[in-house]
C-alpha cells in the first residue's frame, strides 16, 4: 500500500516561478513557525518524479542551495533559511494520490478501512513527517508511522551532481535497504527528496489492501476537563503533577489495557487562568476509562471542571481533532518549541522547576505552556537499531512551548523557554541526555539550542540526543546517498 505524491512522471518541465510572481510569497510564507523568513531566487513547483529530478539538478549545477517543502511544518527554520536559493515544493504531488497527514487518514479509510498511526495535525505534509518518526494519537496502540514503512522512493544527488530516483524496501535483500532505514526516523531534508512512501504492517505479507495495515477505530471518545489555575496552590500543582507520571510509569506498557488511551497535560500559564488536559480513546464505550484516568490525576486534590466527552466517527475526528489546539490567528505565530522523551516521570524538583516558570512574574509569557503527552505501549516494543527512530523506552513526550505575535516580544519569549528547559535537565548539562531517566528528544521536533554549547552544557553533541546509538550509521548513509552534501540544514547528517 502506498502513499504517493505524484501521478504522472512523463512531464519533463515544472513551474519556476520568481519573486515577481504571486504565488511565489505564497510558497515562501508556508510556514508553521512565523519566526523565520527567507527570500529565495526561485520557487519550483513540481509534481512528478522528473520534475523533482530536474529540478534538483538544475539547482545543483547552478550552485544554488536547495531546500524541499511540503506541508511548511518545521519548527525550525531548515526551509525558511536566508543561505536556500531555491526551494522545491512537492504539495503539487497530490492530484491522484495524497500528500498530507489529513489526505492519507482520508484515503486508507475510505477505500479500505485501514490507519497508519500519522500526526496530530492534518495539514501537515507527508513528506517530512514521516522519515522522522512520526507519532500520533494512536501511536500507544499501533506504534511510529515509521514502523509501518515499506519502501521510499528518493530523488538523491550522486557524487558527480546528477540526480536520480531510487526505490528503497525494507526487504533484506534490497541492496539500497540502507536508504530505506534511514527513512524510518533519520529526519527530513537529509538524504534526498521524497517521491513516494509504501506502507504495510511488518508482520504483513498479504495481498489484499484491506489487511496490510491495522484496521482503522469505530470510533474515536475525546475528552477535556479544567482545573482553574485559582484552585491550584503549589502543593496540589506537585500532587496534580506526581499523579500523572505515576498514571503513565503504571500505564505504557504495549498490554496495558490503557494503551488505547492518549492524553496531553497542558500545564499553562497561570495568567491564561486554566491547566487543561485533552486525550481520545479508542476503547468504544470509553467512559469508564476516561473516568478512571481522571480520578487518576486528581486523586488528593479538587477534581477537574468542565468535563466533555464526545464520540464520534474516527474520520470526522482525524480530519478536525481538537479544532481549539491547532487554532492559529491570522497571519500564524512565532514559536519556539523544546521537545524531551522521558523514561520516568519528573521528579518532585522538577516540577517545582516546572510550577516556578508557569507562575513567577518576573517573565510575563503570556503563551507559556509545558506539554506533556503520553508516549510508549506499542513504540516500545520495536528494537532501537530496528528503525532510525531510536528512542523505543519512553513514557512522555515533553515540550517546553512558547509563542508571540509582536516581533519585540521575541527575546523574552526565548529567554522564558530556554531558561525552563535548561533548570528543568540542569543535573545533565540543560538537556535531556540519554540516561535511565531520559531518552534524548524527537527529530521531528528539531530544537537548534541543543547544538548551541552555551545552551547544550552536557558535552553530549547534540546527533546523541536525537539518534543515539544510531548516529553512526546513518552518517555512513549520508556519504553513500548524498556525497556533496545537498540536502543539508542546521540539525542534519553530517557524513564520516
Amino acid at each position: 500500500m502506498s502513499t504517493r505524491l505524484t501521478t504522472d512522471d512523463t512531464e519533463a518541465e515544472s513551474i519556476r516561478i520568481g519573486p515577481d510572481d504571486p504565488r511565489y510569497l505564497a510558497v515562501v510564507d508556508k510556514r508553521f513557525n512565523k519566526r523565520f523568513s527567507s527570500s529565495p531566487d526561485y520557487v519550483r513547483l513540481v509534481s512528478s518524479t522528473d520534475q523533482v529530478t530536474s529540478a534538483v539538478e538544475n539547482a545543483v549545477r547552478e550552485g544554488r542551495r536547495l531546500a524541499v517543502t511540503s506541508g511548511g511544518h518545521c519548527l525550525e527554520g531548515f526551509v525558511s533559511d536566508p543561505e536556500v536559493r531555491v526551494i522545491i515544493d512537492v504539495s503539487p504531488m497530490k492530484r491522484v494520490y495524497y500528500a498530507t497527514v489529513g489526505e492519507t487518514f482520508r484515503a486508507l479509510f475510505e477505500m479500505w478501512g485501514v490507519v497508519i498511526p500519522l500526526g496530530e495535525y492534518p495539514e501537515i505534509g507527508m513528506g517530512g513527517h514521516v522519515v522522522g518518526g512520526a507519532f500520533g494519537f494512536l501511536c500507544r496502540q499501533l506504534g511510529l508511522a515509521a514502523d509501518y514503512l515499506y519502501a521510499v522512493e528518493v530523488v538523491t544527488v550522486d557524487a558527480g551532481g546528477h540526480a536520480g530516483s531510487v526505490v528503497a524496501t525494507r526487504e533484506m535483500s534490497d541492496p539500497h535497504r540502507d536508504l530505506w532505514w534511514a527513512h524510518t526516523g533519520g529526519g527530513g531534508g537529509n538524504f534526498g527528496v521524497v517521491i513516494r512512501y509504501w506502507f504495510r504492517s511488518p508482520d504483513s505479507y498479504d495481498n489484499e489492501p484491506a489487511r496490510l495495515l491495522p484496521r482503522a477505530p469505530e470510533s474515536i471518545t475525546t475528552f477535556k476537563a479544567e482545573w482553574r489555575w485559582s484552585d491550584i496552590d503549589q502543593p496540589s500543582f506537585l500532587r496534580l503533577v506526581r499523579n500523572h507520571g505515576v498514571w503513565c510509569e503504571r500505564n505504557s506498557d504495549a498490554d496495558s489495557p490503557n494503551a488505547s488511551i492518549w492524553t496531553l497535560l497542558e500545564l499553562h500559564r497561570r495568567q491564561f487562568g486554566k491547566i487543561v488536559v485533552r486525550g481520545v480513546s479508542t476503547a468504544g464505550a470509553a467512559e469508564g476509562q476516561v473516568a478512571n484516568h481522571l480520578a487518576a490525576l486528581s486523586e488528593g486534590i479538587i477534581a477537574p471542571q468542565g468535563r466533555e466527552l464526545t464520540r464520534m466517527p474516527w474520520l470526522e475526528f482525524a480530519l478536525n481533532p481538537f479544532p481549539d489546539l491547532f487554532a492559529m490567528p491570522p497571519g500564524g505565530v512565532s514559536t519556539k518549541v523544546k521537545d524531551a522523551l522521558l523514561k520516568k516521570r519528573f521528579t518532585d524538583r522538577q516540577i517545582g522547576v516546572a510550577y516556578d516558570y508557569l507562575t513567577r512574574t518576573d517573565h510575563d509569557v503570556m503563551g507559556g505552556m509545558l506539554g506533556l503527552a503520553t508516549y510508549g505501549g506499542r513504540i516500545n516494543t520495536v528494537a532501537p537499531d530496528a528503525t532510525a527512530a531510536a528512542q523505543r523506552d519512553s513514557i512522555l513526550d515533553i515540550a517546553c512551548n512558547t509563542g508571540w505575535l509582536d516581533p519585540r516580544e521575541e527575546i523574552k519569549n526565548l529567554t522564558w523557554a530556554r531558561a525552563f528547559y535548561r533548570d528543568l535537565f540542569v543535573e545533565s548539562g540543560g538537556v535531556p541526555v540519554p540516561s535511565d531517566a531520559y531518552d534524548g528528544a524527537f527529530i521531528n521536533h528539531p530544537d537548534t539550542d541543543l547544538a548551541d554549547p552555551t545552551l547544550n552544557t552536557s558535552g553530549v553533541p547534540w546527533y546523541t540526543l536525537y539518534y543515539k546509538e544510531t548516529y553512526p550509521r546513518l552518517q555512513r548513509i549520508k556519504a553513500r546517498w548524498d556525497p556533496r552534501d545537498v540536502f543539508r540544514h542546521a540539525l542534519s547528517i553530517r557524513a564520516e
